[in-house]
């Protein structure tokens, strides 16, 4: 509550409250719920309070593993069903939303965000899920010039690898945000698949960005289309996005679920458990044959 009442009242600082684990917010469910989603609605203020949320599937049990980004995006404002056309796209979003969700995968992509944030000539509350795993990643690594002068936060990241070079060889795109993007491009490697499957990652997850994906659509015509998260059914973002990406392609192409199976707990308790679900995923995420007769 003070967070956000210092957010309304200094709307030149950039003002961040941090869970300990993205867990604990269900602690401040009324203050995310009534004020922080809905108060410019109700209240026509603005409020730019940035929620650090630690989430990853990280073998650390269901209380330390799911900030419940699937609560956030149902109560994001972004239809589903509108794909929208503006010279103004990106900021007409963020204008209109009530929150801006994302799960930033580079350390530039993370200042890039942050920087934005103050930036923008209004204020919109900002959910930022941060997995703890990549703060050591060796892999979760960004030049500093991708942070200088004439560089901007990048709402999808697309495939830059051997993929990106062929497109119409490329036999599965997966889509994915946060961490699970280095599981991918592990086991991808793995697997020799470089050429045929392209990851493409979404930085910012609501506002959805319907324009870029489409761009990414359509490079890749022949391509399964695939969303791969670490989290379960149920949970996530694949309720969010499987409409969206039906509406970018106008119903014609499936996009089909990849993650672990619905649970009634986040996550599980058990190590052993969690290394053969994320396995299992994995090895369907690559198993190009997979949804072959499927409709």
């Amino acid at each position: 509550g003070f967070e956000l009442g210092f957010a309304m009242a200094s709307p030149n600082a950039l003002v961040c409250w941090e869970a300990q684990f993205g867990d604990f917010h269900n602690t401040a469910q009324c203050i995310i719920d009534q004020f922080i989603s809905s108060g410019q609605a109700k209240w026509v203020r603005h409020n730019g309070i940035v929620l650090l949320l630690p989430h990853g599937m990280e073998g650390m049990g269901p209380e330390h593993s799911s900030a419940r980004p699937e609560r956030f995006l149902q109560m994001s404002n972004d239809d589903s069903d509108a794909y929208p056309f503006s010279e103004q796209f990106e900021v007409c979003q963020l204008y209109e939303c009530n929150w801006i969700v994302v799960n930033c995968s580079t350390p530039a992509n993370y200042f890039h965000v942050l920087r934005r944030q103050i930036l923008l000539p209004f204020r919109k509350p900002l959910i930022i899920l941060t997995p703890k795993s990549l703060l050591r990643h060796p892999e979760a690594k960004s030049s500093f010039d991708e942070m200088v002068s004439g560089t901007t936060f990048q709402r999808v990241i697309p495939e830059n690898g051997l993929a990106a070079h062929a497109p119409h060889d490329v036999k599965r795109v997966i889509f994915c945000t946060g961490k699970v993007y280095y599981d991918l491009v592990k086991e991808r490697k793995n697997q020799d698949l470089e050429k045929q499957v392209a990851i493409t990652r979404l930085e910012q997850i609501s506002p959805f960005p319907f324009d870029l994906l489409k761009e990414e659509l359509e490079k890749y015509p022949s391509a399964d289309l695939v969303w791969c998260q670490e989290e379960h059914k149920n949970s996530g973002y694949y309720d969010y996005v499987k409409p969206r990406f039906r509406t970018i392609v106008n119903h014609t192409r499936p996009i089909w679920y990849v993650g672990r199976e619905p649970a009634a707990a986040a996550a599980t308790g058990n190590k052993n458990t969690h290394l053969v679900s994320l396995r299992r995923f994995l090895d369907t995420a690559f198993n190009l044959e997979a949804f072959e007769g499927k409709t």
